[in-house]
């Protein structure tokens, strides 16, 4: 990235020689990324992110079809970059509805079924669940989506899911994919829209004409090449990385059961696939956010599931929308695995958790 701050800092859409080699640039990193995901290159437009881009996809694409219907579905745990621009949806006179868990915490595809109309213009479903690590059966309900809603759209995002597993919008069948860079060790306020086809979009941003007409805005030269390379990386490593990380969760898992920290969130399991490297866990004692200052005092930097909200309205919806109560969303507790975690780090928060558990129990 840092040569494209100091070396050549071109707008690419100008036509000079530096312009040039900018917008080459930009070339190779839809190149990068569409060969990650079983994409078009011309079809990965550049966001600021992928709650930009989650935002393009649900007005974009809804409003592009509400000529075909006003319904709408939305995943339950979906994040909050899906679920309001869908909330926003119903001033427009838009119908929006949830999709449902069954009662083992997994999408319940026969709900979906039943729920998914002819005048359906747009489905979305996360991939897989930041919070706790739960892969969804894509493929299976854009299958139930095409035979049932010949005009809806089905949007993925896919932030948590890419790096860990198979990403391909072809075999997914679906219409488009939002990714993030932060969440593959790229840059921060860089992300894209991934499209399988050419189907008719309405723009989010309007102005110059960059990104097909569909993203207005001089490009960030620098975290899009950046960006293009964690993709890249994030794919090729794919395998050995998640390998790794799934041997780390499984001595993270075994810790927290060992010592009796908490009970483990396992959504629709023992079926469902889960990612390798989330876990949320309903800790004992007092509430996560408490839990989270004496860690980070200690040097473990976790997060709580409720967002460190204060009143159940303001809580996080999926906590609530897998059968929680307000006390046990209080306790929830999320640790996450990076590439670059130690065995020993794991080992160390395992000790670390026990430790603040065991003090806040003889506190309380």
């Amino acid at each position: 990235m840092e040569g494209w701050w100091r070396e050549n800092y071109a707008n690419p859409s100008s036509r000079h020689a530096a312009g040039v080699a900018a917008s080459e640039a930009l070339d190779k990193a839809r190149r990068q990324i569409a060969r990650a995901t079983g994409a078009q290159p011309g079809r990965v437009i550049f966001t600021s992110g992928a709650t930009e881009a989650n935002n393009l996809a649900v007005f974009g694409h809804a409003r592009a079809r509400r000529g075909h219907g006003r319904h709408v579905l939305v995943g339950p745990l979906d994040h909050p970059s899906t679920r309001m621009p869908a909330m926003q949806l119903i001033e427009e006179g838009f119908e929006v509805e949830d999709l449902c868990l069954d009662s083992n915490g997994a999408l319940d595809l026969e709900d979906a079924q039943a729920r998914v109309r002819p005048d359906t213009v747009l489905v979305t479903q996360m991939f897989a669940n930041n919070e706790f690590g739960c892969v969804f059966p894509i493929r299976e309900l854009t299958k139930i989506v095409r035979r049932s809603a010949p005009h809806a759209a089905v949007h993925v995002d896919a932030v948590q899911a890419l790096g860990k597993v198979e990403l391909d919008v072809e075999l997914l069948g679906v219409d488009s994919i939002s990714i993030s860079g932060h969440k593959i060790n790229g840059p921060k306020g860089a992300g894209a829209l991934i499209r399988a086809n050419d189907d008719p979009m309405q723009a989010l941003i309007h102005g110059g004409g960059q990104e097909g007409g569909l993203r207005g805005g001089t490009q960030d030269v620098p975290s899009i090449c950046g960006l293009g390379l964690a993709v890249k990386l994030a794919e090729e490593e794919r395998e050995d990385s998640t390998a790794r990380m799934s041997e780390l969760m499984r001595t993270l898992r075994a810790g927290v059961r060992e010592r009796k920290i908490g009970r483990i969130i396992d959504l629709g399991a023992p079926k469902q696939e889960m990612l390798p490297n989330i876990i949320s866990v309903i800790i004992e004692g007092p509430p996560a956010e408490v839990f989270l200052h004496h860690l980070d005092a200690r040097g473990l930097a976790a997060s709580a599931g409720s967002a460190c909200q204060s009143s159940k309205k303001s809580m996080n919806p999926a906590l609530f929308a897998i059968g929680l109560n307000e006390e046990e969303a209080r306790r929830v507790l999320r640790l996450s695995i990076g590439k670059v975690t130690s065995l020993e780090e794991v080992q160390r928060s395992i000790q670390l958790l026990d430790e603040v558990r065991s003090e806040l129990a003889n506190i309380v």
